[in-house]
């Protein structure tokens, strides 16, 4: 029952909060992008996108911008990685899958909603504990979030991709027994994730680093020690089994890799590069998959 304790406002102030963070989602007045000299003439053509909202606020940039080039119309459905997944399997729709980790493009191939040769890397995300503005916890380390009384927030793990490297890295350090028990709720994407220290829903959330660029205001990172992190993530683009305008989706998936697309991921907040993610977590792998171990599953028993 502990799960379902998710606040029936605060799922409705996620929307609510976009009032806060949206403003910065569209390009700056006159600020242009460099055609990255790929993009054809695709007017007229349509790309339906289905995205992990790991993504969202560099993504909307960049389509907007891409349509300005190309004359494409480009659509963009989000929510957590894997029930965007479900939404293209059940109506096998969409030109292009951009999940927030390697993980769930791994169940894409594998169900062969992907094609796997079409595969980029766009960009790298940290994992990170995210306090409200000001550190009122004072919260310094993963070990802290050990404390009694201490309200935090994670992805569902089974859906979203930042609930997954949330989940594998308590486990990783072993102390998903101990901080579990303060882990109050389990939001439906990353944005709503993200949204519950927007909200002051809880005290921490274990997030990307990238959830303070999103709401500056109201929202703080604290970096985990470089020994701490397993795994770093990476945002992955696919064109779909399903695509109907393949030259199309081609040229949105070149733009997302170009120095003009990466410079909308950099300027928000996003590392585009393997050097520059590594710098967070020097040892850790990067991509691979990760499997919620049988501990997870029995505390969510109990």
């Amino acid at each position: 029952m502990r799960f379902r304790i998710i606040c029936l406002v605060s799922l409705i102030a996620v929307f609510l909060v976009l009032l806060l963070i949206s403003p910065g989602c569209a390009s700056q007045p006159g600020t242009e992008y460099a055609s990255p000299g790929t993009v054809s003439n695709n007017t007229g053509k349509e790309i339906v996108v289905f995205a992990g909202s790991a993504s969202k606020l560099p993504l909307d940039e960049a389509a907007r911008a891409f349509e300005k080039q190309s004359g494409a119309k480009v659509y963009l459905t989000y929510g957590g990685s894997g029930t965007v997944l479900s939404q293209m399997k059940l109506t096998r729709t969409g030109d292009i899958y951009i999940p927030g980790s390697p993980d769930f493009m791994s169940k894409a191939e594998k169900d062969g909603i992907i094609e796997p040769a079409s595969t980029r890397i766009v960009a790298y995300l940290i994992p990170s504990i995210n306090v409200q503005a000001g550190n009122p916890q004072n919260i310094q380390s993963l070990s802290d979030l050990t404390r009694p009384g201490l309200r935090v927030g994670i992805g569902n793990p089974s859906t979203v991709c930042v609930g997954l490297y949330a989940i594998e890295v308590l486990d990783y350090n072993q102390l998903l027994t101990r901080i579990y028990p303060n882990i109050l709720t389990q939001a439906a994407s990353c944005e709503a994730t993200a949204a519950l220290i927007s909200l002051k829903s809880v005290d921490a959330v274990l997030g990307w680093s990238v959830f303070q660029d999103w709401d500056p205001q109201n929202i703080r990172t604290v970096y985990l020690k470089p020994d701490q992190i397993p795994r770093l993530a990476y945002i992955p683009a696919a064109i779909s089994t399903f695509v109907r305008n393949k030259e199309a989706a081609e040229a949105f998936l070149d733009f997302l890799t170009s120095s003009a697309g990466q410079d909308i991921f950099r300027k928000w907040g996003y590392d585009v590069t393997e050097q520059e993610a590594r710098q967070y977590a020097p040892a850790a792998q990067v991509g691979g998959d990760y499997e919620l171990p049988e501990l997870y599953q029995t505390l969510v028993k109990r």
